[in-house]
């Protein structure tokens, strides 16, 4: 028997915390970050073109270039 589905923001909050400890854990096991979010995205596109096919997809990362332009995927201040 599986979970009633949660609402959407509590659903991103728990994924969200799932792929930081999956980081984490796989950062302690000496997997470089670098190779860890090349996977990650790989991952995810991959589910991605699975649900929404792959036209859909390029659309979308098409308009990931002004985003990351704009900071939006930006933590620090600096940019860095």
């Amino acid at each position: 028997m599986s979970a009633a589905p949660l609402p959407d923001a509590d659903a991103k909050r728990l994924a969200l915390a799932l792929i930081l400890d999956a980081w984490d854990s796989a950062r302690s096991q000496g997997v470089a970050p670098e190779l860890i979010a090349s996977t990650a995205i790989f991952a995810a596109l991959t589910d991605m073109v699975d649900m929404h096919g792959a036209e859909a997809v390029a659309r979308f990362t098409e308009g990931l270039a002004p985003r990351l332009r704009a900071g939006e995927f930006t933590l620090s201040e600096d940019g860095a």
